[in-house]
């Protein structure tokens, strides 16, 4: 069985999505991501971005698709895709495709990880956990720092920066504080690390690890670091990062504005 996984979308999307990926065996299993995501996909044969195949033009009116990208589908026995299930003409360009919604339905109020485990729970030799827990194989180390991530995909879902400064201060009297940003994000001294494996590897190093409902911060539960995560905008019950050491502190009702979650609150969900 040759099995091919395309799975799109943001960090935090295909992390959650890890535990459903991995539940698909094969004798040869494929994953095609988004181009960051390439580094965290550590269980298949052989993973690409799918910016790299030529996948965005397939079923585009005349557009020729590259023969390379039509054989290689061709090659596979099963394709399941969270890619293209709203695109007709995509779908019907590959008409041997096991298509899956790519976001739950939040009405469900079903965790986003349970949810792609059910989804390819009816898929052929797909055994999902009854609990998806995303898990990146790190090295464990004790750097004796905590870190945090102040940012996120939208500016609604960040905590106020000053609130996490003061945090900062007061954690700096137990550990010292790391600050992490992505490369864009305009944070002077922070931790940079564009290869997404290797900063899991650096965060599982954290003693703690405190940021917003974010990519990163579902990397540093995946990797197993005390996470703390601050939800406002987002619901934790679907959207929460995953792991038995992760505290979620959210506002009173989902959609709420992060600064309604108070200084004193992050600081008790804090202590070590």
């Amino acid at each position: 069985m040759r099995r091919l996984l395309i799975r799109p979308g943001a960090i935090g999307d295909c992390i959650l999505a890890l535990p459903a990926m991995e539940s698909l065996r094969a004798e040869y299993r494929e994953v095609w991501v988004a181009s960051q995501n390439v580094p965290l996909v550590r269980f298949a044969h052989r993973v690409q971005s799918i910016a790299s195949t030529g996948l965005d033009g397939l079923g585009i009116a005349d557009r020729e698709p590259p023969a390379r990208l039509l054989d290689c589908l061709a090659s596979f026995d099963e394709i399941v895709s969270w890619y293209g299930s709203n695109r007709p003409e995509f779908r019907a360009a590959l008409p041997h495709c096991r298509f899956l919604d790519a976001l739950p339905d939040e009405r469900a109020s079903i965790h986003a990880a349970d949810f792609y485990t059910q989804q390819v729970g009816q898929v052929g030799q797909a055994v999902p956990p009854a609990r998806a827990i995303p898990r990146i194989d790190c090295p464990r180390w004790d750097g004796g720092f905590a870190v945090i991530h102040p940012f996120s995909g939208s500016p609604r879902k960040n905590w106020p920066l000053e609130r996490y400064q003061e945090l900062a201060r007061a954690l700096g009297k137990r550990l010292p504080v790391r600050w992490c940003a992505g490369p864009t994000e305009p944070l002077e001294g922070a931790v940079r690390i564009d290869d997404l494996y290797e900063l899991a590897c650096w965060l599982a190093g954290a003693r703690l690890y405190i940021g917003n409902d974010s990519g990163i911060t579902h990397l540093a539960a995946a990797a197993g670091t005390p996470v703390v995560a601050l939800f406002g905008p987002s619901d934790p019950a679907i959207w929460a990062p995953r792991g038995p050491r992760v505290r979620i502190v959210a506002t009173e009702t989902p959609g709420e504005p992060m600064d309604r979650i108070s200084f004193e609150q992050v600081l008790a969900a804090a202590a070590l």
